[in-house]
């Protein structure tokens, strides 16, 4: 089962060397798709000299919003199965291997589990859950997997979305009739944000994200769970970064959409 990486990156010299590390040791057989999104650092650089010495790692330029780049990663791609991690992020060496584990006992999406390292008090923030047909769609594609056929059934993500683009295509894919797979042990370390205006600008543009949601798909309250959310550990951190979530969520409804459409369907 060849598995295809397609990485997005951009602006990621600090951390794409221990990326690319963590994934070519991976079990193979794989391919490496690296994506960049219009790096202005030595991101691309620094991917070309894993390009001259892995022949399965290939480099590709596509600047855009993550769905463009990404969608663009997996039309080069040619994997049965094709896996995504973020670009600041570090795979477990047995990722892929779990991975496959969960495709071979007939997995159609598989999330891993993201362990969070960085700064403590940010480690410790759950995510917000969001339910759908009995599946929790909210798994991040930094730690995901699909069957190809399940991409190209649904179309890939969608280039509106600004975040939240794979929550949407989980979503799509789980009303499509496919089932999402959790592998506790397909574990990805995922970095927190280094500054507090990066934490932040993050909860902003995710607030603003789950509000795309709801411009597609309609009013989805119904599909959180009061009680999961109530559960979460209500820090400082935790309570400020709903807030400015919110922000996000309202800001984003207010504003006119940034490409001119409200709704906008798939790319194919």
């Amino acid at each position: 089962m060849l598995i295809s990486v397609v990485l997005n990156v951009k602006n990621e010299e600090r951390y794409i060397a221990d990326l690319l590390d963590s994934v070519v040791i991976q079990e193979g057989p794989i391919e490496v798709i690296v994506v960049d999104a219009g790096s202005e650092d030595r991101t691309r650089e620094i991917a070309q000299r894993y390009v001259d010495r892995y022949p399965f790692v290939h480099l590709h330029i596509m600047p855009g919003r993550r769905g463009e780049s990404t969608n663009y990663g997996i039309s080069k791609s040619t994997g049965e199965v094709v896996a995504f991690t973020g670009g600041d992020d570090l795979a477990n060496p047995n990722w892929l291997k779990e991975m496959r584990k969960s495709f071979r006992a007939g997995a159609d999406i598989v999330a891993g589990r993201s362990i969070m390292i960085g700064l403590k008090a940010w480690e410790d923030l759950d995510r917000v859950e969001l339910q759908h047909k009995g599946f929790d769609v909210s798994y991040p594609s930094a730690n995901e997997a699909f069957r190809r056929e399940v991409i190209d059934k649904v179309g890939g993500f969608d280039n509106w979305f600004i975040t939240a683009e794979d929550i949407d295509l989980n979503y799509r894919a789980v009303d499509a009739g496919y089932r999402i797979m959790y592998n506790p042990n397909a574990i990805v370390y995922r970095r927190t944000k280094s500054t507090v205006y990066g934490f932040y600008k993050q909860a902003f543009w995710n607030g603003a994200g789950r509000k795309q949601l709801t411009m597609k798909h309609g009013n989805l309250w119904g599909k959180y769970d009061p009680i999961k959310m109530f559960q979460q550990k209500m820090s400082f951190w935790a309570l400020t970064r709903l807030a400015v979530a919110l922000l996000g969520y309202v800001g984003f409804k207010l504003a006119k959409d940034p490409i001119g459409e409200r709704r906008r369907g798939p790319a194919n």
